[in-house]
């Protein structure tokens, strides 16, 4: 069973998000903002992280770029979700971006497509 840990301060996300990952027999880990993602990561190692941009504490970028400088979290893809375009001053340290809402169909699609997670069997 593969691990995803979701990163968004907006609980109604959050909970969509979860349902999705979880009828697709993903073990599902919330955090509210990067920083708390920091510390659930501190304590379990998912296969995916899936974070929203716009967020208090840590937002989505820099975390992004924390887990890509981090030798034990570069390999994790991480899936950039927000309301907006991608900072276009930033690195894309981020391996995919979706808008938001997100498209379950377009997200499903693009998490075929990680290698880490290609061998996965029934996404759809």
């Amino acid at each position: 069973m593969h691990s995803v840990l979701l990163v968004d301060d907006d609980l109604d996300s959050l909970t969509a998000l979860r349902f999705v990952f979880e009828v697709h027999d993903f073990h599902v880990l919330v955090a509210e903002h990067g920083g708390a993602a920091l510390v659930q990561l501190a304590k379990h190692l998912p296969d995916l992280i899936v974070t929203d941009m716009e967020m208090p504490e840590v937002d989505g970028v820099e975390l992004c770029k924390r887990l890509k400088w981090h030798p034990t979290y570069a390999a994790v893809p991480v899936i950039l979700v927000s309301g907006g375009l991608p900072p276009a001053s930033a690195p894309m340290v981020w391996d995919a971006f979706l808008a938001k809402p997100v498209d379950f169909y377009q997200l499903l699609a693009v998490i075929e497509q990680l290698p880490v997670l290609r061998l996965h069997a029934g996404m759809r």
